[in-house]
């Protein structure tokens, strides 16, 4: 645990002096990820928001508190999982990153990944989704249907599990039309708690 943490810090260091880690001059710093370095469960959203940007941790907002309620509720408290997100800093005006900057982002987060090898990942809102299944610009409902998400990479023995849902951002504003997305989301981080602990086996397609 120690010898991975040692090596995400580091990895940490290196991408402050790249590209990807100087993107956005408007941002205040570099959110680069935060939990623990054996988790099964490695949540990955977009960027960060205001108050991510303001704190340099990811998931602290409003968004960030509900998902880690959800996830408590599912069993899985917030300090046994490992948060981070595609880009490592705050697009200006929150607007998405740019493919380009995705691309250049694109390393580093495979490189975190690769280091902390879960079990499973699950990825919160559409750029995270189509990013960690190499699908193209699909919306977050068709990938949440899809069946056998996968991350794979040619250092990894495996494909890892992909489980896709919604941005708890989304979540928030669809509240005043009633819970019905709220207990999507519940049920796909349940899916991605029930993998991560060896409870649920996602099959993973033939050849892989």
């Amino acid at each position: 645990m120690r010898a991975t943490q040692a090596k995400l810090d580091y990895l940490a260091a290196r991408l402050l002096e790249s590209e990807a880690g100087r993107l956005y001059p408007s941002a205040a710093r570099m959110v680069f990820g935060e939990g623990a370095p054996e988790a099964d469960l490695v949540v990955v959203g977009e960027a960060p928001g205001a108050e991510e940007d303001r704190t340099g941790r990811p998931f602290v907002g409003p968004s960030g508190q509900l998902l880690d309620r959800v996830l408590a509720k599912g069993g899985l408290p917030r300090e046994r999982v490992y948060i981070c997100n595609v880009i490592k800093r705050r697009p200006p005006g929150n607007r998405d990153p740019s493919p380009e900057e995705v691309q250049a982002s694109l390393p580093w987060l495979h490189a975190q990944i690769l280091l902390l090898q879960p079990k499973v990942l699950l990825a919160v809102g559409k750029v995270a989704a189509n990013t960690l299944a190499a699908t193209e610009d699909l919306p977050i409902g068709a990938l949440r249907e899809r069946k056998n998400l996968i991350f794979e990479h040619t250092k990894l023995p495996q494909p890892i599990p992909v489980v896709a849902t919604y941005h708890p951002a989304y979540i928030l504003r669809s509240l005043e039309h009633g819970s019905r997305e709220l207990e999507k989301f519940a049920r796909d981080i349940k899916k991605a708690i029930r993998i991560s602990s060896g409870h649920e086996v996602q099959v993973l397609p033939v050849g892989t």
